[in-house]
């Protein structure tokens, strides 16, 4: 390998940043690991997005503590990857809420994502012995779960796939605030490995449709102007887009994911390169995308095995 495997060399601290969206509204982001969100009702705190340990999701409570002595009852999971999920026990939370898609994801999978994910990405997954096994939603919905934390109205909804086939986002209608988990990014290479290419531009489309003032994307700075969420939305939809064309017309030809991929890197690279996790991301991006344009509709389980020999394959 000429590059070393996924974000394994990553080995730097972030910097965290605790920032206040609505009066009752925070998001916790860091140099494009990452987001969390937090929701303060009349009582009790929603969090979402739980982080990959409980050793780490101590810093998101820490920051909770700083703004409100009212408890986490509500964990939400936008969607089934272990860097989102696995945190959720330190919360003493509840209800653990996703949607169905997530659920079924987590049971289907989420033993080999787990695994693949810390092989890929170790520095998110500080003291993984804390992890005490798969989180399990308690509170799980089909396409649509209002909740009043008092006066506080929460929707979360899956809208569509995109990111995966459960993504689900928190709207909060009053305030004007969109949590979209890793539907968008910001400065940030979308993870496309279970992805869903053809349906993903639908749902960005439905997403900006919310007409949002505030957005906290799955990683990457929050917008506070609707202009920033429109750019975000629109520059995620071009990534995919774009990948997707070059793709696309590689798997037309009759071309081997190597080609393929070198091909994508070649021309994406200009004008994405400087993305966080760009390098990490596009092997897995292009291997999916390749998939689904031969006709493989519903993503591959990755795994540490498949991981490594994908890397090797493509030879990076």
């Amino acid at each position: 390998m000429t590059k070393a495997f996924a974000s394994q060399a990553d080995l730097a601290d972030k910097t965290e940043t605790f920032v206040k969206l609505a009066e009752n509204a925070y998001c916790l982001t860091a140099e494009g690991d990452p987001n969390t969100g937090v929701i303060i009702g009349d009582d009790e705190v929603m969090v979402i997005d739980a982080r990959a340990t409980p050793t780490m999701a101590k810093e998101v409570i820490r920051h909770v503590k700083s703004v409100t002595d009212k408890p986490i009852q509500y964990v939400f999971v936008s969607h089934y990857h272990a860097v989102r999920v696995l945190g959720a026990s330190a919360y003493n939370a509840q209800h653990i809420v996703a949607s169905r898609g997530t659920y079924d994801l987590i049971k289907e999978r989420g033993q080999e994502d787990f695994e693949s994910e810390a092989q890929r990405f170790p520095r998110l997954f500080n003291d993984i012995d804390s992890v005490p096994g798969l989180t399990w939603p308690t509170l799980i919905f089909d396409s649509e779960l209002t909740l009043w934390l008092g006066k506080t109205e929460v929707q979360i909804k899956h809208i569509g796939k995109g990111h995966t086939k459960g993504d689900a986002i928190v709207w909060m209608p009053k305030e004007k605030v969109l949590f979209s988990g890793d539907l968008v990014e910001d400065g940030t290479a979308p993870y496309c490995g279970d992805a869903y290419f053809t349906e993903w531009p639908e749902t960005l489309e439905k997403l900006r449709a919310f007409g949002a003032e505030k957005l906290v994307p799955g990683r990457g700075e929050a917008m506070d102007l609707p202009t920033e969420v429109d750019r975000a939305i629109a520059t995620t939809a071009g990534f995919l887009r774009d990948m997707r064309e070059i793709v696309e017309a590689g798997v037309k030809d009759g071309k081997s994911l190597k080609t393929v991929y070198h091909e994508t890197h070649d021309v994406l690279q200009p004008k994405y390169g400087e993305w966080v996790i760009f390098d990490h991301c596009l092997p897995f991006n292009v291997s999916r995308c390749f998939d689904e344009m031969s006709g493989i509709v519903d993503p591959r389980i990755w795994t540490t095995k498949r991981d490594i020999q994908m890397w090797k394959e493509i030879e990076v």
